[in-house]
């Protein structure tokens, strides 16, 4: 049998501790599918008194994670320290420089520097792997890169946050607002204490980027990513899409604008949607993700599963792990990073489809007329208008608050845009209109 695959380790936090777990538990299962056995021989952590609930005396401790892309007999490094920057970034260039592999499940750092990283991997024959950073536990990076190889993907798109699919579902159970149900899901461990890269999209806006370059061949630009969160979301929205046949669901979509004799141009987004009930999305529950990749032979195609946590995330990664060991690498991103396609960002307006938006407005007479009047100039067809016949209870101008929500038929998201920038400043309105796509079947 071959020499053993040796790593260093940084980052012992839920994830790290789950692959040393993973690792120990399943060793005699991975040694026979890797064809070596893999052997932990030095981690770095933030604590080294903290109780982790493993024995880490066997390994080598590092106080700096950077000094493990140092460490002699170590053939890759596993960074599981997280941010985009600092010292994951100075380790992950370091283990490259150093003639080290690198797997990783730091999503943020990929985005932003992912680039980089696989010119410097590709440059040196290195393993640079990064499932885990991805829908955890879900193979979608290798599903795109190998099992979709042979097709051309015309559109990704799927729910990449758990938080968010779950604060979403359960307002959907419950009927509670979004404040109680974020904090809920904090006291649960499915939120941060800070969410903010979490309901505001920044972390899908991660994984959408991610995707794109590997499904279109295109260059990283996760600054493409336009990228709205699910913090104006009422229960109200919730109700009004239940029943015109709806769920809403965050969503991070991906494709491209193709015309003849053009070169393709890239819309990346993340943003709420209402999603047909007969749709599978409409049916991902929970801190559960999936994502959707059509390709031109294959048809749509559907990764779901669990997208964090301890045990998901450290299989994604120790998959990786043992594709090493096989002495799979190939290129990160499907093709070399120097062939990836520097594409034009597609224009956002210029989509088509139906809409959903919701006015929250003084309750009396002659604003729903304003709210059709701004529609019939910017061009946008009304197909049905909702008002609930009791107003909200939040105050305003002249007995109260209402809601009014529209649904229009299928037309330029830009006519939208004109409308209810025809409406901002409007003394009928009391906050701002929300927007969101519906998703087409």
């Amino acid at each position: 049998m071959a020499e053993p695959l040796k790593l260093a380790l940084a980052g012992l936090g839920t994830v790290g501790v789950g692959v040393l777990d993973l690792l120990q538990q399943n060793r005699a299962l991975i040694e026979a599918r890797a064809g070596r056995s893999v052997e932990v021989v030095a981690v770095s952590a933030r604590d080294r008194s903290r109780d982790r609930g493993v024995d880490l005396s066997p390994y080598r401790w590092c106080d700096d994670p950077r000094e493990l892309a140092e460490v002699e007999h170590a053939d890759i490094v596993v960074e599981l320290v997280g941010g985009s920057d600092g010292p994951a970034l100075e380790l992950a260039r370091g283990a490259l420089t150093s003639g080290k592999g690198l797997v990783t499940a730091n999503k943020a750092m990929i985005a932003h520097h992912g680039m980089e990283l696989a010119a410097s991997a590709e440059q040196s024959g290195l393993p640079l792997k990064f499932e885990a950073a991805v829908a955890g536990g879900i193979p979608v990076v290798k599903g795109l890169r190998e099992g979709a190889a042979a097709n051309a993907i015309t559109r990704i798109y799927g729910i990449l946050n758990g938080t968010c699919n779950y604060i979403l579902s359960e307002m959907e159970t419950t009927g509670a607002n979004f404040a109680d149900v974020l904090a809920e899901a904090q006291a649960k461990g499915f939120a941060e204490a800070d969410p903010t890269f979490d309901i505001e999209g920044v972390d899908a806006a991660h994984k959408l980027a991610i995707l794109a370059a590997i499904g279109f061949g295109a260059q990283l630009d996760f600054d493409g990513v336009a990228c709205e969160g699910i913090s104006r979301i009422q229960s109200a929205d919730i109700e009004q899409a239940r029943a015109l046949g709806y769920v809403i669901r965050l969503l991070g979509i991906a494709d491209l604008d193709q015309v003849d004799g053009q070169p393709d141009r890239l819309l990346q987004r993340v943003r709420p949607c209402l999603v047909p009930r007969g749709h599978p999305l409409a049916h991902v529950d929970g801190a559960t993700n999936a994502v959707v990749a059509e390709g031109n032979f294959s048809g749509r195609l559907l990764f779901q599963g669990a997208g964090a946590g301890a045990g998901p995330t450290a299989s994604a990664v120790v998959a990786d792990i043992v594709e090493i060991a096989r002495g799979e690498t190939g290129a990160p991103f499907s093709v070399p990073s120097a062939r990836l396609q520097a594409m034009e960002r597609a224009e956002l307006g210029a989509r088509t489809g139906r809409s959903y938006m919701r006015f929250t407005v003084a309750d009396r007479p002659g604003v729903l007329a304003e709210i059709a009047a701004a529609m019939r100039d910017a061009g946008v067809s009304i197909e049905s208008l909702i008002q609930p016949a009791h107003p909200l209870e939040n105050g305003g101008a002249d007995g109260g608050e209402a809601l009014i929500a529209m649904v229009a038929h299928k037309g330029r998201e830009a006519d939208a845009a004109k409308a209810l920038k025809q409406l901002e400043g409007s003394d009928s309105l009391t906050a701002k209109p929300l927007f969101m796509p519906i998703l087409s079947n």
